[in-house]
């Protein structure tokens, strides 16, 4: 639907102007951010840039407000966005300060960007906050709370030290210039800052424990695998080891990669990962994590086993020999088709873009690929429509979910690095005929952590567990809506619902009506409605 929402004029600019510049490969994230707070979510995109006399300025970010009805419409000048120029990358999006809106932090080479939000209005603070120097190249942010002390704290994974002076020569025919892998790079390592709860942060990398990261970040993702109530971080690393911190229950951390079996593939070799995501797949209650690689080395699927180890059972899953030539950048995991277990969806595309001359049976463009997850433990991969989505074959990179109609089901945005976005709308069939259900809970902490970032919510409905973690990071580059959707199937009620807050209360619900949106303040002990936002023309298919 992206024409008739109004987002077919956007188009990524990368800068290239035939010099094969390292950064232009890897942009360029976005995702959905209500900015403004009106109960819709509107979408947010990194723009890129152009390089220093070649070619006019564009804005780092685009942002094109939800209508309510189908459509959206730009609102960068509105917003405050239309002179910031920054190369930009990433964004994560949360309520730093604790004042009920969303902010964002943009990702860049040089200078990163907090950008404060004030009722739709975005003030670029990053200087003031503690968060633009030193200037690096920066990719996958995260916002957590890692001390819950109830003000997000925010990791930011980096990538190579380059510079336009320091550029490498790098070339796939012997003859012309192309673009450089990292493996002609030193990595520069990830940084951690504490939020100090009074709008600034103060770096504490070495002091929390996340200090001799080997750099090379494109994918940060929260999770807790140890069930011991605080969050935990896994970094994927473009041929460098991957890395997973376990929180060591004070906000400090132990980084466990190798030993967690995580780092390195069943080889014992460095893959290239880009994008992560990491969620419970399975009633066990034990998540996995999956990782997107290079062509021909498969996507990853780490399944939590218990006593600290997990295993990668991308093979066993029927992911890895369909994933084995594709690029994937962006993936994420969501229940798709709400019949009660979440599915994997890749976003694809290479970065050479002669590929196929050096590679017979690997592309530039490459289609995206869906896997339906089967409730045994494999995957099947969603057979392609003609003419529809899954066979368009793009240049992808950033990949986020999010309901942008309110009718239950989670609509899919996709960005192309040097290209376009799309906006596909999710229409689960079933649902509309009343045979298939869902429940959307929209948590608030208070009085801080707003988010509820670290939260953790279990739903039991006909006789099936199903378990959210509320989270930002993810994906590539691209921020996703944090409101838990329980795909239900046929059931008409959730029996059990578990909040577990991340200051260690936990609520309990019984016989929560399906097909609801509801609002659950921490404290309140009650589920409210969520009210019904004001819209240009009612939607067809909203939920009652």
């Amino acid at each position: 639907m992206t024409a008739e929402a109004g987002l077919a004029d956007f188009r990524h600019e990368t800068g290239a102007f035939g010099r094969k510049w390292m950064p232009e490969t890897l942009g360029a994230g976005g995702g959905f951010v209500d900015v403004d707070g009106d109960g819709w979510l509107d979408v947010l995109l990194v723009a890129g840039a152009t390089w220093p006399g070649h070619g006019a300025p564009v804005p780092a970010l685009e942002l094109y407000r939800n209508d309510g009805d189908g459509t959206f419409t730009r609102a960068t000048e509105q917003a405050g966005l239309d002179r910031l120029a920054a190369y930009g990358f990433g964004i994560a999006a949360a309520d730093y300060d604790n004042d009920g809106d969303q902010d964002v932090f943009l990702t860049t080479l040089g200078e990163n960007r907090l950008l404060r939000n004030d009722g739709g209005v975005f003030t670029d603070v990053g200087r003031e906050a503690g968060l633009a120097d030193p200037a690096e190249w920066s990719t996958a942010a995260l916002f957590f709370d890692a001390d819950h002390d109830g003000w997000p704290d925010l990791y930011v994974g980096n990538y190579v030290p380059w510079t336009p002076e320091t550029d490498k020569w790098c070339t796939s025919d012997g003859t012309t210039k192309d673009y450089c892998t990292p493996h002609q790079y030193e990595g520069t390592p990830g940084r951690f800052y504490r939020n100090n709860g009074d709008g600034t942060f103060t770096e504490r990398t070495r002091e929390a424990g996340f200090g001799g990261s080997p750099g090379k970040t494109l994918g940060v993702a929260a999770l807790d695998y140890d069930g011991n109530g605080w969050t935990d971080v896994f970094v994927a690393n473009d041929t460098e080891r991957n890395l997973l911190y376990r929180n060591n229950g004070d906000g400090t951390f132990r980084e466990v990669g190798v030993a967690a079996g995580v780092a390195f593939n069943e080889n014992g070799r460095a893959r290239a990962g880009m994008g992560v995501d990491a969620a419970v797949l399975d009633e066990s209650g034990r998540p996995a994590i999956a990782v997107g690689n290079f062509s021909e080395e498969m996507v990853g699927l780490f399944r939590y086993m218990g006593h600290g180890l997990f295993r990668d059972q991308a093979p066993a899953a029927r992911i890895g020999m369909p994933s084995f030539l594709s690029l994937t950048f962006g993936l994420f995991f969501f229940d798709a088709d709400l019949d009660a277990d979440l599915d994997l969806l890749l976003t694809n595309g290479h970065i050479i873009e002669h590929v196929e001359r050096m590679q017979a049976s690997i592309t530039y463009r490459q289609p995206p690929q869906l896997f339906l997850n089967q409730g045994d433990g494999t995957f099947d991969l969603a057979a392609n429509i003609e003419g529809g989505v899954f066979e368009r074959k793009l240049v992808g990179r950033g990949a986020a979910y999010g309901d942008i109609d309110r009718d239950g089901d989670l609509d899919v945005l996709i960005t192309e690095n040097g290209g376009p976005v799309h906006l596909w709308r999710n229409e689960v069939l079933p649902r509309r005929q009343g045979d298939v259900h869902v429940l959307r809970v929209h948590l608030e902490g208070a009085p801080r952590n707003r988010d509820a970032l670290g939260a953790r919510l279990v739903a039991v409905a006909g006789g099936r567990r199903q378990e959210w973690f509320v989270r930002t990071g993810s994906s590539y580059l691209s921020q996703s809506e944090k409101t838990a959707t329980f795909g239900l199937g046929a059931a008409t009620r959730v029996d059990t619902l578990r909040v577990y807050w991340p200051d260690g209360r936990m609520e309990v619900f019984e016989n929560v009506l399906a097909d609801q949106e509801w609002r659950l303040v921490q404290g309140r002990g009650r589920l409210e409605p969520m009210p019904r936002p004001r819209s240009t023309r009612p939607m067809a298919a909203t939920m009652e």
